[in-house]
């Protein structure tokens, strides 16, 4: 796992189409902005578990 450190206002690259940027702290939660391609799902973690375990229910049925 890379392990970087940004402050407000300062933004990560990945590759060259994917961008995240740290809008702001406030005490345990940081909010971000994500520029990506269409084409580029982005999700919180826990609604992508749940995307992932309907397409298994679905994939079983």
């Amino acid at each position: 796992m890379l392990i970087l450190t940004r402050r407000v206002g300062e933004t990560i690259r990945i590759n060259d189409d994917i961008s995240i940027q740290v809008l702001g702290i406030c005490g345990q939660q940081v909010r971000l902005g994500i520029t990506a391609p269409a084409d580029v799902a982005v999700h919180r973690e826990e609604v992508y578990e749940r995307i992932q375990a309907q397409r298994e229910i679905d994939s079983a049925a």
